[in-house]
């Protein structure tokens, strides 16, 4: 950091579990991916090249090389793994990972009816290669996934051998875990917390209101993912409790000046009235 401030949340330190903060590439090119990795690489754990825009995307190993030298991993998003499985080609898929020397990979079947045993049986035979994410949610808007069939469905990803498991959201994030609106199905969160470890989690978040969301309700620490280049400064500081959405979120409050504490405003006791101005 560039000078010294008190009272800041314990943040995990890369390579790290927890606190993990996955960035979504739509297409950037070689140039703008060392422009962000300029600012951006202290803060950002993995990178997602969306959905199948490696398969058009100039340069594609050029700009691999770039995270790669930067040590930040890549990975195919989970729509491609689905273009290879619904022509049946997973092994082209698989050799596609060994060809580009890929560490992860998705598996995830938001746009594809998948049998699920099968997603399990992908999982396990690409687990043996490389550290698998799943991602566990539709795309489709209109498909409601009641919250114990994620629960069941994280459980037994993650015995297959995923190593995280996705929080569905889309690049928009207006599906799975949200409304269309974007506000959080919080209820569906609350309960799949009850059941999986939150280390463990991975929640798609690529608006601002949904990160902080997040963050007021785990702590710095939370995992989250489709983070725009632009905005992974913007997020560490919302982590910290330096951008005004959690400013106070972190402070110890007996430590703070009584002229900058938040006024707490008298209230009636049951049965009376306060009296009017």
């Amino acid at each position: 950091m560039n000078y010294n401030l008190s009272q800041l949340p314990e943040r995990t330190a890369k390579p790290r579990e927890q606190g993990f903060t996955m960035v979504m590439d739509k297409g950037l090119s070689v140039r703008e991916v060392e422009d962000f990795l300029e600012v951006g690489a202290p803060y950002t754990d993995i990178v997602k090249l969306g959905w199948a825009t490696s398969f058009v995307t100039p340069n594609l190993k050029r700009k691999l090389a770039a995270y790669k030298e930067a040590g930040i991993p890549v990975y195919f998003g989970g729509t491609l793994f689905e273009a290879f499985i619904i022509r049946n080609q997973f092994d082209d898929y698989r050799r596609l990972l060994e060809e580009y020397g890929m560490e992860y990979a998705e598996v995830s079947d938001g746009s594809i009816d998948l049998v699920h045993d099968k997603k399990l049986e992908y999982i396990r035979t690409l687990a043996q290669d490389v550290q698998v994410l799943s991602e566990v949610g539709s795309k489709d808007a209109e498909k409601i996934i009641p919250p114990y069939k994620w629960i069941s469905q994280m459980k037994t990803e993650l015995e297959a051998g995923a190593v995280k498991v996705i929080g569905e959201a889309r690049e928009a994030g207006n599906v799975g875990l949200f409304r269309s609106t974007g506000e959080v199905r919080s209820g569906l969160v609350e309960e799949i917390l009850t059941q999986i470890p939150f280390e463990k989690i991975l929640w798609e978040a690529p608006q601002k209101a949904q990160q902080v969301w997040f963050i007021k309700l785990l702590g710095p620490n939370v995992n989250l993912g489709n983070i725009a280049p632009n905005e992974i400064v913007s997020l560490e500081t919302i982590r910290l409790g330096l951008r005004g959405d959690t400013f106070t979120d972190f402070l110890d409050m007996d430590n703070v000046d009584d002229m900058f504490k938040p006024e707490v405003k008298p209230v009636g006791r049951p049965g009376t009235s306060m009296p009017r101005g």
